[in-house]
């Protein structure tokens, strides 16, 4: 009798990879704390991963500069500071953040359609976890749950209500498309993940995240209307949009029922605070710094404008001339011209992603109005946007490229030769 032996296949190296990329993206929604585990993985990974030959391709290329720019900048801005150590973690955590934009859009290049399905689907169970540890902890349904609120505001696993809401609008951007451009009923567990991160971007009482949520969708939905030809699904799509409204009208009569959500809601709901207009509130204070960084070409260093104003910048243009010095203002808001003059070509191509795409730039989008109200310098979820904008500039730009056909030369043959009669 023969005894047949198998060996146990080798897992594919493409396969750990997209593991690897998933737990990355992933770990991304647990931020209690600097660096996060996300960042001290990334290093490990990106390290292998040059090893092992991480691929940078020519149109990243500004990204790359234009960030490095940046954080030179912030580098530079230590000549202005007395003490390092707290800075000195800031910076490095700028610094993790820049890596993984190029990171990620490097590893996209490859397995191109897998990668952008791994990200999206690992980001998307990331935030549902998010956003049921905020709402059980706003309830006091689970143990400690106090660890996952802030200010009586859900804040799921980050260290900021204000933080944890606009991570959770990628996710909600991109089921809400699904599920109007697809058959209601293959969309039973979109719309009872929808339900939990709206609630989540709700109990946050971010205004930043209730603005950035409607600006995104909107711009999202009106994306995939002009993008879809067949007129019944268009049709479809507005009934979907109709049935939408009523039922988050629903949610938030639900929501509102609950005492202590009504009241801290009518509290949040006012769109300019105390702290926002009086004496020396947020829009003064942007005034005062704006005035001030033209007196500080190599800016004032992290944390240096709040010891002095009392508050930080609350404003993403103004804290990269304050944290990053003339250099890293600048690149930054060269940074974003550039993104979005790559980002709007990608909206209307034939690709498979296309559809994540459209709901990444509407992210996008409203990640730049609310710069004007807070700093997100440190959002991981923001810094994942850039590498996936220009990490699918990249792949239309080899899409692109004429393919240069070089003609192999005809093999000699050798036979017999006629030679000339003798004459």
């Amino acid at each position: 009798m023969i005894r047949v032996v198998t060996r146990p296949q080798a897992i594919p190296a493409r396969m750990i990879g997209n593991a690897v990329i998933g737990v990355l993206v992933f770990l991304s929604g647990f931020v209690l704390f600097e660096p996060a585990p996300s960042d001290l993985l990334l290093c490990v990974v990106v390290a292998f991963w040059a090893f092992a030959g991480l691929s940078l391709s020519r149109p990243m290329l500004p990204m790359i500069v234009l960030m490095l720019l940046y954080m030179v900048g912030g580098l530079l801005s230590f000549s202005q500071l007395n003490a390092f150590a707290k800075p000195a973690i800031y910076m490095a955590t700028t610094a993790f953040l820049i890596i993984s934009s190029i990171f990620f859009a490097a590893v996209i290049q490859t397995d191109t359609e897998r990668r952008f399905k791994v990200i999206e689907r690992s980001y998307i169970a990331s935030a549902i976890v998010c956003a049921m540890l905020g709402i059980l902890g706003y309830f006091g349904a689970i143990p400690n749950g106090e660890v996952f609120t802030l200010y009586d505001r859900a804040k799921g696993a980050f260290k900021d209500p204000n933080v944890f809401g606009p991570f959770l609008i990628l996710p909600l951007v991109v089921l809400t498309r699904a599920v109007l451009t697809d058959r209601l009923r293959n969309s039973g567990w979109r719309l009872m993940a929808i339900g939990i991160l709206l609630a989540g971007v709700f109990l946050s009482f971010s205004r930043a995240a209730w603005g950035m949520a409607i600006v995104a969708l909107l711009i999202a939905t009106l994306l995939a209307f002009v993008s879809e030809e067949r007129p019944s699904s268009r049709l479809r799509m507005i009934a979907y949009v109709a049935g939408g409204l009523l039922a988050v009208a629903l949610l938030l009569a639900l929501l509102l029922s609950i005492p202590v959500v009504q009241e801290l809601f009518a509290q949040r709901f006012k769109l300019v605070q105390e702290y926002d207009g009086g004496r020396l509130g947020r829009f003064e204070r942007h005034i005062i710094g704006f005035f001030m960084i033209q007196e500080h070409p190599f800016g004032l260093g992290p944390f240096e404008f709040g010891k002095m104003m009392g508050e930080d910048e609350h404003n993403m243009w103004l804290k990269g001339f304050t944290a990053y010095g003339w250099i890293g203002g600048f690149s930054y808001i060269a940074l974003v011209a550039w993104t979005l003059v790559i980002a709007l070509p990608l909206l209307f191509r034939a690709r498979p992603w296309t559809p994540f795409i459209q709901c990444v730039f509407a992210v996008y989008v409203g990640h730049l109005i609310v710069h004007n109200v807070i700093d997100n310098d440190h959002w991981r979820h923001l810094f994942l946007i850039y590498g996936l904008l220009w990490g699918a500039h990249a792949l239309e730009w080899k899409a692109r490229r004429p393919v240069i056909v070089t003609r192999t030369p005809a093999p000699l043959v050798f036979g017999p030769v006629a030679l000339p009669r003798a004459r």
